[in-house]
Protein backbone atom coordinates (compact mmCIF):
# COMPACT_ATOMS: atom_id res chain seq x y z
CA UNK A 1 0.00 0.00 0.00
CA UNK A 2 1.39 3.37 -1.06
CA UNK A 3 0.25 6.44 0.87
CA UNK A 4 1.26 9.83 -0.55
CA UNK A 5 1.11 12.83 1.78
CA UNK A 6 1.01 16.10 -0.15
CA UNK A 7 -0.09 19.72 0.30
CA UNK A 8 -1.20 22.53 -1.94
CA UNK A 9 1.26 24.93 -0.31
CA UNK A 10 4.33 24.82 1.87
CA UNK A 11 4.21 25.16 5.64
CA UNK A 12 1.09 23.13 6.31
CA UNK A 13 2.93 20.51 8.39
CA UNK A 14 2.96 17.85 5.70
CA UNK A 15 6.43 16.51 6.53
CA UNK A 16 5.68 16.43 10.27
CA UNK A 17 2.66 14.26 9.61
CA UNK A 18 4.59 12.05 7.18
CA UNK A 19 7.24 11.56 9.85
CA UNK A 20 4.56 10.66 12.38
CA UNK A 21 3.02 8.09 10.02
CA UNK A 22 6.48 6.61 9.37
CA UNK A 23 6.99 5.92 13.07
CA UNK A 24 3.61 4.39 13.81
CA UNK A 25 4.70 0.95 12.63
CA UNK A 26 7.91 -0.92 12.05
CA UNK A 27 9.13 -2.35 8.78
CA UNK A 28 7.92 0.35 6.40
CA UNK A 29 9.51 2.14 3.47
CA UNK A 30 9.66 5.93 3.74
CA UNK A 31 10.18 7.81 0.47
CA UNK A 32 10.95 11.54 0.64
CA UNK A 33 9.88 12.81 -2.78
CA UNK A 34 10.12 16.49 -1.86
CA UNK A 35 13.46 16.50 -3.66
CA UNK A 36 13.71 20.30 -3.84
CA UNK A 37 13.75 20.51 -0.06
CA UNK A 38 14.20 17.00 1.34
CA UNK A 39 14.36 17.15 5.14
CA UNK A 40 13.24 13.81 6.58
CA UNK A 41 16.79 12.49 6.31
CA UNK A 42 17.75 15.12 8.90
CA UNK A 43 15.12 13.74 11.25
CA UNK A 44 15.83 10.04 10.75
CA UNK A 45 19.53 9.99 9.81
CA UNK A 46 19.32 6.92 7.54
CA UNK A 47 22.31 4.90 6.39
CA UNK A 48 23.55 5.45 2.85
CA UNK A 49 23.60 1.91 1.49
CA UNK A 50 23.21 3.17 -2.08
CA UNK A 51 23.87 6.49 -3.79
CA UNK A 52 22.89 7.18 -7.39
CA UNK A 53 23.89 10.19 -9.43
CA UNK A 54 21.04 11.99 -11.19
CA UNK A 55 21.72 13.91 -14.39
CA UNK A 56 19.06 16.58 -14.57
CA UNK A 57 20.29 18.28 -17.74
CA UNK A 58 23.19 20.27 -19.14
CA UNK A 59 24.72 23.69 -18.67
CA UNK A 60 26.86 25.80 -20.94
CA UNK A 61 30.48 26.53 -20.10
CA UNK A 62 32.77 28.99 -21.91
CA UNK A 63 36.41 28.27 -22.69
CA UNK A 64 37.93 31.72 -22.10
CA UNK A 65 41.03 30.82 -24.11
CA UNK A 66 38.94 30.26 -27.24
CA UNK A 67 36.28 32.94 -26.72
CA UNK A 68 36.77 36.14 -28.73
CA UNK A 69 33.83 37.90 -27.01
CA UNK A 70 32.11 38.35 -30.36
CA UNK A 71 28.66 38.36 -28.73
CA UNK A 72 26.90 36.05 -31.19
CA UNK A 73 25.75 33.80 -28.34
CA UNK A 74 24.35 36.81 -26.48
CA UNK A 75 22.14 37.71 -29.45
CA UNK A 76 20.82 34.18 -29.90
CA UNK A 77 20.18 33.16 -26.26
CA UNK A 78 16.41 33.34 -25.76
CA UNK A 79 16.75 32.80 -22.01
CA UNK A 80 18.95 35.88 -21.47
CA UNK A 81 21.47 33.62 -19.76
CA UNK A 82 24.50 35.11 -21.52
CA UNK A 83 25.75 38.64 -20.88
CA UNK A 84 28.51 40.84 -22.21
CA UNK A 85 29.99 42.39 -19.09
CA UNK A 86 32.68 44.95 -19.75
CA UNK A 87 33.57 43.28 -23.01
CA UNK A 88 33.71 39.74 -21.60
CA UNK A 89 31.11 37.05 -22.23
CA UNK A 90 29.67 35.38 -19.13
CA UNK A 91 27.01 32.69 -18.65
CA UNK A 92 24.52 32.81 -15.80
CA UNK A 93 24.22 29.15 -14.76
CA UNK A 94 20.90 29.71 -13.02
CA UNK A 95 19.28 31.18 -16.13
CA UNK A 96 20.83 28.69 -18.56
CA UNK A 97 18.22 26.21 -19.79
CA UNK A 98 20.72 23.80 -21.32
CA UNK A 99 19.23 24.07 -24.81
CA UNK A 100 22.72 23.76 -26.42
CA UNK A 101 22.04 26.45 -29.04
CA UNK A 102 24.98 28.63 -27.97
CA UNK A 103 27.40 25.73 -28.31
CA UNK A 104 26.16 25.10 -31.85
CA UNK A 105 26.31 28.65 -33.17
CA UNK A 106 29.56 29.77 -31.51
CA UNK A 107 31.95 30.52 -34.41
CA UNK A 108 35.00 29.75 -32.25
CA UNK A 109 33.53 26.53 -30.74
CA UNK A 110 34.31 28.06 -27.36
CA UNK A 111 31.14 26.86 -25.64
CA UNK A 112 30.65 23.28 -24.49
CA UNK A 113 27.83 21.56 -22.62
CA UNK A 114 28.56 19.75 -19.37
CA UNK A 115 26.24 17.51 -17.37
CA UNK A 116 24.40 18.82 -14.34
CA UNK A 117 25.07 15.84 -12.10
CA UNK A 118 25.18 17.11 -8.52
CA UNK A 119 21.73 15.76 -7.62
CA UNK A 120 21.51 12.40 -5.85
CA UNK A 121 19.18 9.56 -4.91
CA UNK A 122 19.96 7.82 -1.62
CA UNK A 123 18.70 4.53 -0.23
CA UNK A 124 19.31 3.03 3.18
CA UNK A 125 17.92 2.00 6.53
CA UNK A 126 16.35 4.08 9.29
CA UNK A 127 15.04 3.12 12.71
CA UNK A 128 11.60 2.02 11.48
CA UNK A 129 12.54 0.35 8.22
CA UNK A 130 13.94 1.46 4.89
CA UNK A 131 14.25 4.97 3.52
CA UNK A 132 14.72 6.38 0.02
CA UNK A 133 15.09 10.05 -0.77
CA UNK A 134 16.34 12.45 -3.42
CA UNK A 135 18.23 15.68 -3.08
CA UNK A 136 18.09 18.06 -6.02
CA UNK A 137 21.14 20.31 -6.29
CA UNK A 138 20.32 24.06 -6.28
CA UNK A 139 19.57 25.31 -9.76
CA UNK A 140 19.15 21.88 -11.32
CA UNK A 141 15.96 20.94 -13.12
CA UNK A 142 13.08 19.32 -11.24
CA UNK A 143 10.71 17.90 -13.82
CA UNK A 144 9.58 14.96 -11.73
CA UNK A 145 12.19 12.55 -13.09
CA UNK A 146 14.11 12.37 -9.82
CA UNK A 147 10.80 11.76 -8.02
CA UNK A 148 10.18 8.82 -10.36
CA UNK A 149 13.59 7.40 -9.51
CA UNK A 150 12.91 7.68 -5.78
CA UNK A 151 9.48 6.05 -6.08
CA UNK A 152 10.72 3.19 -8.27
CA UNK A 153 13.54 2.51 -5.84
CA UNK A 154 11.12 2.58 -2.90
CA UNK A 155 8.92 0.00 -4.61
CA UNK A 156 11.93 -2.18 -5.37
CA UNK A 157 13.14 -1.99 -1.77
CA UNK A 158 9.67 -2.83 -0.48
CA UNK A 159 9.42 -5.87 -2.75
CA UNK A 160 12.91 -7.13 -1.89
CA UNK A 161 12.26 -6.85 1.85
CA UNK A 162 8.66 -8.02 1.92
CA UNK A 163 7.40 -4.64 3.15
CA UNK A 164 3.74 -3.85 2.50
CA UNK A 165 3.53 -0.13 3.35
CA UNK A 166 5.25 2.78 1.61
CA UNK A 167 4.83 6.27 3.06
CA UNK A 168 5.59 9.02 0.53
CA UNK A 169 6.32 12.56 1.64
CA UNK A 170 5.49 14.53 -1.48
CA UNK A 171 6.32 18.07 -2.56
CA UNK A 172 3.91 21.00 -2.15
CA UNK A 173 2.05 22.52 -5.08
CA UNK A 174 0.49 20.99 -8.19
CA UNK A 175 3.44 20.78 -10.61
CA UNK A 176 5.17 17.87 -12.32
CA UNK A 177 6.89 16.59 -9.13
CA UNK A 178 3.48 16.27 -7.44
CA UNK A 179 2.03 14.44 -10.43
CA UNK A 180 5.00 12.05 -10.36
CA UNK A 181 4.37 11.54 -6.64
CA UNK A 182 0.67 10.65 -6.79
CA UNK A 183 0.51 8.65 -10.02
CA UNK A 184 -0.54 5.10 -9.22
CA UNK A 185 -0.60 5.39 -5.41
CA UNK A 186 -3.34 3.78 -3.32
CA UNK A 187 -4.10 6.79 -1.13
CA UNK A 188 -3.46 10.52 -1.32
CA UNK A 189 -3.65 12.49 1.91
CA UNK A 190 -3.74 16.27 1.46
CA UNK A 191 -2.62 18.30 4.46
CA UNK A 192 -4.07 21.79 4.56
CA UNK A 193 -4.29 24.63 7.08
CA UNK A 194 -7.22 26.85 8.12
CA UNK A 195 -6.30 29.91 6.07
CA UNK A 196 -7.69 31.46 2.90
CA UNK A 197 -4.55 30.51 0.97
CA UNK A 198 -4.78 27.01 2.45
CA UNK A 199 -8.32 26.61 1.10
CA UNK A 200 -7.38 28.06 -2.28
CA UNK A 201 -4.46 25.68 -2.73
CA UNK A 202 -6.48 22.75 -1.42
CA UNK A 203 -9.00 23.35 -4.19
CA UNK A 204 -6.24 23.31 -6.81
CA UNK A 205 -4.76 20.14 -5.37
CA UNK A 206 -8.13 18.40 -5.32
CA UNK A 207 -8.56 19.31 -8.99
CA UNK A 208 -5.33 17.42 -9.73
CA UNK A 209 -6.12 14.33 -7.66
CA UNK A 210 -9.60 14.21 -9.20
CA UNK A 211 -8.12 14.24 -12.69
CA UNK A 212 -5.90 11.30 -11.74
CA UNK A 213 -8.78 9.51 -10.00
CA UNK A 214 -6.79 9.13 -6.79
CA UNK A 215 -8.54 8.05 -3.61
CA UNK A 216 -8.15 11.27 -1.62
CA UNK A 217 -8.72 12.44 1.93
CA UNK A 218 -7.91 15.66 3.79
CA UNK A 219 -6.30 16.52 7.11
CA UNK A 220 -6.79 20.03 8.50
CA UNK A 221 -3.64 20.76 10.48
CA UNK A 222 -3.43 23.49 13.15
CA UNK A 223 -7.22 23.54 12.89
CA UNK A 224 -7.82 25.45 16.13
CA UNK A 225 -5.93 28.54 14.92
CA UNK A 226 -8.95 29.53 12.83
CA UNK A 227 -11.96 27.37 13.65
CA UNK A 228 -14.26 29.28 11.29
CA UNK A 229 -11.98 28.67 8.32
CA UNK A 230 -11.50 25.03 9.34
CA UNK A 231 -15.29 24.65 9.26
CA UNK A 232 -15.38 26.30 5.82
CA UNK A 233 -12.79 23.84 4.52
CA UNK A 234 -14.69 20.88 5.94
CA UNK A 235 -17.94 22.12 4.37
CA UNK A 236 -16.22 22.47 1.00
CA UNK A 237 -14.82 18.93 1.25
CA UNK A 238 -18.27 17.57 2.18
CA UNK A 239 -19.73 19.21 -0.92
CA UNK A 240 -17.04 17.54 -3.03
CA UNK A 241 -17.49 14.16 -1.29
CA UNK A 242 -13.94 14.30 0.06
CA UNK A 243 -13.44 12.84 3.52
CA UNK A 244 -11.86 15.04 6.18
CA UNK A 245 -10.22 12.29 8.22
CA UNK A 246 -8.86 14.50 10.96
CA UNK A 247 -8.52 17.96 12.46
CA UNK A 248 -5.20 18.30 14.26
CA UNK A 249 -4.82 21.21 16.71
CA UNK A 250 -1.69 23.32 16.93
CA UNK A 251 0.78 21.93 19.47
CA UNK A 252 4.29 23.17 20.24
CA UNK A 253 5.24 19.58 21.10
CA UNK A 254 5.63 19.02 17.36
CA UNK A 255 8.33 21.69 17.26
CA UNK A 256 10.04 20.19 20.31
CA UNK A 257 10.04 16.80 18.60
CA UNK A 258 11.60 18.14 15.42
CA UNK A 259 14.30 20.01 17.33
CA UNK A 260 15.20 16.71 18.98
CA UNK A 261 15.18 14.83 15.62
CA UNK A 262 12.12 12.77 16.47
CA UNK A 263 8.59 12.55 15.19
CA UNK A 264 5.79 13.62 17.51
CA UNK A 265 4.93 9.93 17.94
CA UNK A 266 8.42 9.21 19.25
CA UNK A 267 8.76 12.36 21.33
CA UNK A 268 5.36 12.37 23.04
CA UNK A 269 3.58 9.06 22.36
CA UNK A 270 0.94 9.65 25.05
CA UNK A 271 0.10 13.23 24.06
CA UNK A 272 -3.37 13.94 22.70
CA UNK A 273 -1.97 15.01 19.33
CA UNK A 274 -0.12 11.68 18.99
CA UNK A 275 -3.28 9.74 19.81
CA UNK A 276 -5.19 11.75 17.22
CA UNK A 277 -2.59 11.08 14.52
CA UNK A 278 -2.68 7.37 15.37
CA UNK A 279 -6.45 7.37 14.88
CA UNK A 280 -6.07 9.13 11.54
CA UNK A 281 -3.47 6.61 10.37
CA UNK A 282 -5.67 3.67 11.38
CA UNK A 283 -8.51 5.24 9.39
CA UNK A 284 -6.27 5.48 6.31
CA UNK A 285 -5.22 1.86 6.59
CA UNK A 286 -8.77 0.62 7.13
CA UNK A 287 -10.26 2.55 4.20
CA UNK A 288 -7.32 1.55 2.03
CA UNK A 289 -7.85 -2.16 2.73
CA UNK A 290 -11.60 -1.89 2.24
CA UNK A 291 -11.19 -0.43 -1.26
CA UNK A 292 -8.29 -2.64 -2.39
Amino acid sequence: MEIAVISGKGGTGKSSISAAFATLQHNIVLADCDVDAANLYILFNPTHDEEKRFISGYKAVIDKDKCTNCGVCVDYCRFDAIDNKDGEIEINETSCDGCKLCSRICPEEAISMVQEDESRMYSGTFRNGKMVYGRLSPGEENSGRLVDIVRNKARKVAKENGIETIIIDGPPGIGCPVISTITGVDDVVIVTEPTLSGLHDLKRTLDVTTQFKNKTSVIINKSDLNTEMANTIETYCDEKNIAVIGRIPFDTLVVDAMVNCQSIIEWAPDAEISKLIKEIYVTILKTGKSTS
